[in-house]
């Protein structure tokens, strides 16, 4: 039985606060213990940021509670008033709606709680002690560095290009808006136009059918994360066509290497999503014994592609 397994079990029997919160609070440990509160548990991504976060925990020899919002903004403010309740040592914090969520943040931090964000970039006005992450306009960018010489090498010099995004992203439209905007204007690109697959991939994979069936004439697809980017994948193989529609995009998976391996999907941003998780509890952890940490602590990219996909093979089985 899973964490939230067992979580689901007690709060139908307690009932009360928990029940109206959709969680419980785990036994604690005699140290501090910090808190999670993560986007979902679904997307390998948001897996590989909590491992990170869980051996970072375990090192410290402190305990740490992870709460899954399936999604849910208003989970997540929720998640952060319990929390604030039970006076955790810190929050670590991969928002959802990034505005929508400050109150609760600014909440925590009145408390004293130290708010550390990961991932998802909080406004830089906000009481949170770090943001950990990529530069997500940079990386766009330098996805469009790739793509560029591509379609000039590889596609004839032409390229007419679709957008299957996550519109309710913040860090999403900023990796959107610096990919189009880098690729706007240049010769022989054209646009199909923008879908939104609200970061949840089976409406990804429908609303990229929607933009390939729209657009029959489209070469290219551009997936702004992990659920766009397989969403586009299966679109891809379910309308059969590798051959004549590219896909560029973040975050790898197993379906992206082989994808890769078969040429239709050429270049894919990596993140480190469990060294993202691994600094935030380690800033946390700083912050707890009277510490500071940088601002800003930035987690590198790579563009995996078929040159250099190899080492990632093992990760993605």
């Amino acid at each position: 039985m899973t964490l939230i397994d067992r979580r689901t079990l007690v709060i139908a029997a307690v009932g009360g606060t928990a029940l109206a919160l959709g969680r419980i609070p785990r036994a604690r440990a005699a140290g501090p213990t910090f808190a999670m509160v993560q986007i979902n548990e679904q997307a390998l991504f948001f897996k590989q940021m909590q491992d990170g976060a869980e051996a970072s925990a375990k090192k410290a020899g402190v305990a740490l509670d992870v709460f899954n919002a399936n999604d849910r903004p208003a989970d997540q403010n929720n998640a952060i008033e319990t929390y604030i309740q039970q006076k955790v040592a810190g929050l670590l914090v991969d928002a959802i709606d990034v505005n929508g969520l400050m109150p609760a943040i600014q909440q925590a931090a009145a408390a004293g709680i130290p708010v550390v964000a990961v991932d998802a970039v909080l406004p830089a006005d906000g009481p949170q002690k770090a943001q950990i992450g990529v530069d997500n306009a940079k990386a766009g960018v330098l996805l469009a560095e790739t793509f560029l010489p591509y379609v000039a090498s590889s596609m004839g010099g032409k390229a007419k290009v679709g957008v299957v995004g996550a519109l309710n992203s913040f860090i999403q439209n900023q990796r959107q808006k610096a990919f189009v905007d880098a690729i706007t204007g240049k010769p022989g690109i054209s646009f199909a136009g923008v879908v939104d697959g609200r970061n949840v991939q089976d409406s990804a994979l429908s609303a990229a059918e929607t933009l390939m069936t729209g657009n029959p004439d489209m070469t290219a697809i551009y997936a702004t994360g992990e659920p766009a980017l397989l969403g586009a994948i299966a679109a891809v193989e379910s309308q059969g066509k590798q051959n004549s529609v590219k896909v560029f995009g973040w975050d790898l998976t197993a379906q992206a290497i082989k994808g890769i391996d078969a040429g239709y999907v050429v270049a894919v941003v990596q993140q480190d999503p469990a060294g993202m998780g691994a600094a935030g509890i380690d800033a946390l952890v700083t912050l707890s014994k009277g510490g500071t940490v940088p601002k800003e602590i930035a987690v590198p990219v790579a563009i995996v592609t078929k040159a250099n996909v190899g080492p990632y093979r093992a990760v993605f089985k």
